[in-house]
């Protein structure tokens, strides 16, 4: 089933109607090619493309009937070709295997499906700026281990996930690029019974390049390749994913999911707001990381080929692109309306009182002489006084003699400004957004 966020020209690229009009379209190309090398009749190619254009389209219920009988699935396109272009057809498939038309195929597919994901990643990126700029000096608390560290803004946290995002562009940039490769070589990828002019002419017209050297096959590191950057962007919306379920716990709620008027979030409590769209793109990344394994394990292939492959490849690689597709407008969506709340924000970042300035503390009595060590002792002394009996770390600083010999109230007080401690997060979220 196509989920319903995945855009419309998605789901139709893997349509089987699609896929037998691209296997067409590698065969009339190959005529060609053979007409301009004299083997085969002037206007083969384009009176056959014409005969079938007048007729319906591919009849994919055809083709999967004869399949049936002959058990070969190019075998039952080229059939059903014949059924409808006439005599002619004999000229098509010349010195070609089924893995010209279908790797070639697949690669053309593959690479107008990376084109619609690199739509849907531009999407994210702007969501994300947008929303790095509005909480640029948003305040909230960063954490580490789960537990609160220093002042960062929500901003900056954004801008992160922003950069993140332009390195997963590059890299399905250069994956795409990668499958963008076609092969017209024969049984074994050698031309006995064709000619490298034919793979030159196939290629170029269907915007691929010639494989340097193929066996029957595409080798199937390159498909691996792009499965693992769409495995790789998965693990980062889930990433991003697990991070806003986090801030929407009940204890945090710095962030939560749009929720609409009538929306329900149990079916037994009516008072849940879930985090669904959150914990839904975290599953489906699950299911693209194990598709790019499969993919990796379809790579060790017997001698010049064995079709082992295959039969994954027609599930893997339609459903993650599917899935990833989804993915994306999925999470800009949840980003673009997602509710955050800075009151809340900065009542957490506060909850520990002061203690989150710890380390400015701590500089600045090494500034004034102290080793670290000293310094990290006496700092943590009265931490953990605070973690134990509450309190504010800038009180029991002052009333420390240790500290005391070495810093005013005046200076303990500056090492505890949130405006000096986040003085460079709109520098910061410039910079990742230029």
């Amino acid at each position: 089933m196509i989920p319903r966020y995945t855009r419309p020209e998605m789901g139709r690229l893997w349509d089987p109607e699609r896929r037998f009009a691209v296997w067409l379209e590698v065969e009339l190309l190959a005529c060609e090619a053979w007409e301009k090398l004299g083997k085969v009749p002037k206007g083969t190619a384009g009176r056959i493309g014409r005969r079938l254009a007048k007729s319906p389209p591919l009849d994919s219920a055809r083709i999967d009937a004869i399949e049936k009988e002959v058990k070969h699935d190019v075998i039952a396109f080229l059939t059903h070709v014949a059924e409808r272009a006439g005599p002619e057809a004999r000229w098509l498939h010349l010195g070609m295997t089924s893995s010209d038309v279908l790797d070639t195929g697949l690669a053309v597919l593959m690479g107008e499906a990376a084109d619609l994901m690199l739509r849907g990643v531009d999407d994210v990126l702007a969501v994300l700026k947008r929303q790095a700029r509005r909480f640029a000096r948003t305040p909230m608390i960063g954490r580490t281990h789960g537990i609160h560290a220093e002042p960062i803004t929500f901003g900056v946290k954004l801008a992160n996930w922003h950069q993140e995002m332009r390195r997963n562009k590059d890299r399905l940039r250069r994956a795409a690029e990668t499958i963008r490769v076609g092969k017209v070589s024969g049984a074994v990828g050698v031309f006995a019974n064709s000619d490298p002019r034919v793979e030159a002419h196939v290629c170029r017209k269907l915007g691929l390049r010639p494989a340097a050297v193929s066996s029957q096959i595409i080798q199937r590191d390159r498909h691996a390749e792009y499965m693992t950057a769409l495995a790789i962007l998965a693990a980062s919306i889930e990433k991003f994913a697990l991070e806003l379920r986090h801030l929407q716990r009940t204890e945090v709620l710095e962030v939560e999911e749009f929720f609409s008027p009538g929306q329900k979030g149990s079916s037994a409590m009516p008072h849940k707001r879930n985090p669904i769209t959150a914990e839904n793109l975290c599953g489906l990344a699950r299911i693209v990381r194990a598709n790019a394994w499969a993919a990796i394990e379809n790579v060790p292939l017997w001698h010049e080929r064995d079709i082992s492959h295959s039969s994954v490849e027609r599930v893997i690689v339609p459903d993650s692109t599917i899935l990833v597709d989804t993915m994306l407008a999925r999470f800009a969506d949840l980003v673009g309306r997602m509710f955050v709340y800075p009151e809340r924000m900065r009542a957490n970042l506060e909850k520990m009182g002061d203690l989150v300035y710890s380390e400015s503390v701590l500089l600045a009595l090494v500034g004034k002489g102290l080793s670290r060590d000293e310094a990290y002792r006496l700092v943590q002394r009265n931490a953990m006084d605070v973690w134990k009996e509450g309190g504010r770390l800038g009180e029991r600083l002052k009333a420390d003699t240790g500290v005391r010999r070495h810093m005013s109230p005046k200076e303990i007080d500056a090492c505890l400004d949130l405006k000096h401690h986040l003085r460079h997060v709109e520098a910061i979220v410039r910079r990742a957004l230029a």
